[in-house]
């Protein structure tokens, strides 16, 4: 019997178009235990320019992250993603848990400790309750609601995100809203793995990054690839297969103000701007060859009867050249 389509919807203004694939755990385009299951894109247009697509070529579950054999890349279950997609990079109650037991993966639901081994997003972990989800669609929105709780861990939460287009701008709106409806704190990050595919250019010198402070860096990138200018990043060439672009964006302060990035490719004039109102936490890059991803972190920890909001805010536009 032939595979199903993932489920998805199309949300549409007169300047943008964007497609969201829906979570479903038999036949969705994403069931690993990294990503958040809401909200995932996979393309969005502007102006004739593509934004999003898959940045890898081939999905293979038992893959480690992803593979660039010189040909194809290959991206294993847990990575194989589009558009921005986000993650809580901190596990709930992993470390207290004793293997065989629970713990949550918010965004995606409750999972099982198989081994006395550190957490890591690129394993496979069973879940054990993936909670429960339910969707509200218009023609400019999605709203996904997800559900969990647990009274063995005493974690709980109703977790709701919006992603909509402006009726009158060229921007898209991920609005979020984390309810901590247990008894426990919840204590994460989230951040936009913002996995960006501009027009399907190899990523290079076309591709210039701008942030609204200094660039500062721990580990800075090599210069061969990719070099800092005040407050821009540029590539010093295209990078080929198997090198990789990544390192801690450092410079910003603790106003939202700095959660202002731009990204351009400057050769086929898309570009895109993404703020959001609460302050940075980290920011960093990772970029290969087909993808340039830059991650900003915000601080959502939630106590228990406590809500935590955010938004991200995506205004696309055409660079003059």
């Amino acid at each position: 019997m032939p595979l199903r389509s993932p489920p998805q919807v199309q949300i549409a203004s007169d300047q943008l178009v964007a497609q969201l694939y829906l979570p479903d755990a038999d036949n969705g385009f994403y069931q690993g235990t990294r990503f958040d299951w809401s909200g995932v894109i996979a393309g969005l247009q502007f102006r004739g320019h593509q934004y999003y697509a898959p940045w890898y070529t081939k999905r293979v579950p038992t893959v480690f992250d992803y593979v660039d054999d010189g040909t194809d890349i290959i991206a294993g279950r847990q990575s194989a993603i589009s558009g921005p997609a986000e993650e809580f990079p901190q596990p709930q109650g992993f470390e207290t848990a004793r293997v065989g037991a629970a713990f949550v993966k918010l965004g995606v639901g409750l999972l099982r400790k198989a081994a006395h081994t550190p957490y890591s997003c690129y394993e496979s972990y069973e879940i054990v309750d993936p909670g429960t989800r339910s969707l509200r669609t218009t023609p400019t929105s999605v709203e996904f609601t997800h559900e969990l709780a647990d009274a063995r861990t005493g974690f709980g939460y109703v977790y709701r995100k919006t992603v909509s287009v402006d009726p009158a701008l060229p921007d898209l709106h991920i609005e979020h809203v984390l309810h901590n409806t247990g008894d426990v704190a919840i204590k994460s990050e989230q951040y936009n793995h913002n996995f960006l595919t501009l027009d399907g250019a190899r990523v290079g010198p076309c591709f210039v990054i701008t942030l609204p402070f200094r660039i500062g860096s721990s580990s800075p990138p090599d210069p061969g690839l990719a070099v800092i200018r005040e407050n821009e990043l540029h590539f010093s060439r295209a990078l080929a297969p198997h090198e990789v672009v990544s390192f801690p964006m450092l410079g910003f302060g603790d106003d939202p103000s700095d959660h202002d990035i731009r990204i351009e490719n400057r050769e086929t004039g898309a570009g895109v701007r993404i703020t959001g109102n609460r302050p940075l936490s980290k920011l960093a890059l990772w970029s290969i060859r087909s993808v340039l991803s830059v991650e900003p972190f915000v601080d959502v920890s939630t106590e228990p009867g406590g809500r935590t909001m955010w938004t991200y805010n995506y205004t696309h536009y055409v660079v003059d050249r």
